[in-house]
């Protein structure tokens, strides 16, 4: 027998298409336009899955979902939405949607998921969502939509998630937005960077210490792991971890306990785990400088977070909350044209969001009219290496055809002829564009604070050279 499939979508030309899909795949459909309508079909025959849109023509598709919970309490519902935020997706999940897909969509996809939920059947009660005021992320892009489903689906579990990206794309705040939609906003969240933490003062930080651990701990100190008890702790760029405090972390993973410095006591802790890095770390496995079984112990949900880049249908939508930002902040009230935005996308964006961030207050700084334009864009990014991501691979490929026509290195020798060429301006422009923070620019290259400092010594590099006079 086939099952049965009820389609409540508006859009005629997306209800024709997924209706005839799923009829070719033997579902037997219904499709109406309205809530009133559902309501009349549920009211009148059962089926096995519903496919609903949210913004329908007399309401809200997902407002009154827990009052059909308790009249069709096992059919799966799975979302479809143009609304494509993360308060969207936060509450197509809270509703107990089987599936949420922002649109457009893939038609496979969606009709393996129908063929799912019409396999598993469940069900669930409904919750309602949170407000969209005060989410941390914007951005309608396709890259964006994935990052959104999976944040939804560790909501409701403890599992360990490991967020990747580069700097400046916002891994802090999808550890936030795990603890603040999820199941532990009631308990605390903590944060720490590895990177901006010593190493011999690392695992004092994670665990606490107790009073004459070591010299200078002239009182008992209490870790990020019990102070996140009941909560999320966040480890913020765990490639930085050392060695040592790496196999003591795993060991308080496996273990659910931790003991402080110079302790004795096994102390249990109750902690999520949201860890991020913007470093590769399958070549740090390969090298033997991070731990492969921690790794695959903090890598249960891996979340990659898009760079601005691959994302710059969203940078006017960005932009424009910036300027609001910005006012909020006591600058003057601005708004930008699409022209001013076309020019925003095109820049490089090395920094990403958090540069994106920057470059907005700047504009609102120096507007002199209402309406941020082109001219003002280009006069405000002038002079701060912001090329287009075009013009910096063309600059970057002309510079090293010039070297190799110049050099010809011999054969089984290219890769390092050029690396001895680029490495050492490749470091100091970090450094400049960090002015000379040796901590951030080792953040930019994407390698440890320890190796950058040895190269700046192999290359004799002065870092105080590019510190920014005032």
């Amino acid at each position: 027998m086939s099952h049965s499939v009820l389609l409540v979508e508006d859009d005629r030309a997306i209800a024709t298409v997924v209706s005839e899909a799923l009829g070719e795949e033997g579902y037997r459909v219904t499709a109406c336009t309205s809530i009133a309508r559902r309501d009349a079909l549920l009211a009148e025959a059962e089926f096995d899955v519903m496919l609903t849109d949210i913004v329908l023509e007399d309401g809200d598709g997902l407002d009154d979902i827990a009052a059909l919970r308790s009249k069709a309490p096992a059919m799966p519902v799975i979302v479809l939405s143009a609304q494509n935020t993360l308060d969207t997706a936060v509450r197509a999940s809270d509703s107990e949607a089987f599936e949420y897909f922002p649109k457009p969509f893939d038609l496979d996809a969606l009709l393996r998921a129908v063929a799912q939920a019409v396999a598993r059947n469940e069900g669930g009660a409904a919750a309602t969502g949170p407000s969209d005021e005060g989410l941390p992320f914007i951005g309608r892009s396709q890259a964006m939509q994935s990052v959104y489903r999976m944040i939804t689906k560790v909501l409701r579990n403890d599992l360990t998630v490991l967020v990747t990206g580069e700097s400046g794309t916002g891994k802090e705040l999808v550890a936030e937005a795990i603890h603040q939609l999820g199941s532990r906003r009631t308990g605390p969240f903590v944060a720490i960077n590895m990177a901006a933490i010593p190493h011999d003062l690392i695992e004092s930080e994670l665990f606490g210490h107790e009073r004459g651990a070591f010299t200078g701990a002239v009182a008992q100190a209490i870790g990020k792991f019990e102070q996140a008890n009941g909560g999320t702790l966040f480890l913020d760029e765990i490639g930085d971890m050392p060695a040592e405090a790496q196999t003591r972390l795993l060991r308080a993973l496996q273990s659910g306990s931790i003991r402080r410095v110079g302790g004795r006591n096994e102390i249990a802790v109750d902690v999520r785990i949201v860890a991020a890095t913007n470093r590769a770390l399958a070549p740090m496995i390969a090298a033997g400088t991070f731990r492969e079984d921690l790794f695959y112990r903090l890598n249960v949900v891996p979340i990659e977070l898009p760079p601005l880049r691959d994302r710059r249908e969203d940078i006017g939508a960005l932009a424009r909350h910036f300027l609001g930002q910005a006012e909020s902040e006591g600058l003057s009230r601005h708004t930008i044209t699409d022209a001013a935005v076309d020019a925003l996308a095109a820049l490089s964006w090395r920094g990403n969001v958090r540069e994106l961030r920057n470059v907005v207050f700047r504009l609102a700084l120096n507007a002199r009219q209402d309406a941020i334009d082109r001219t003002l864009v280009e006069e405000v990014v002038a002079g701060e290496n912001h090329s287009t991501e075009a013009e910096t691979s063309d600059s970057f490929a002309s510079a090293l055809d010039a070297f190799l026509a110049e050099a010809s290195p011999r054969p089984g020798t290219l890769y390092h002829a050029a690396l001895a060429r680029f490495e050492k301006p490749l470091i100091e422009h970090a450094l400049r564009s960090m002015d000379g923070n040796q901590l951030r620019a080792a953040e930019l290259l994407g390698i440890n604070r320890n190796t950058l400092r040895k190269k700046l010594d192999e290359l004799e590099i002065k870092p105080e050279r590019f510190a920014r006079r005032r």
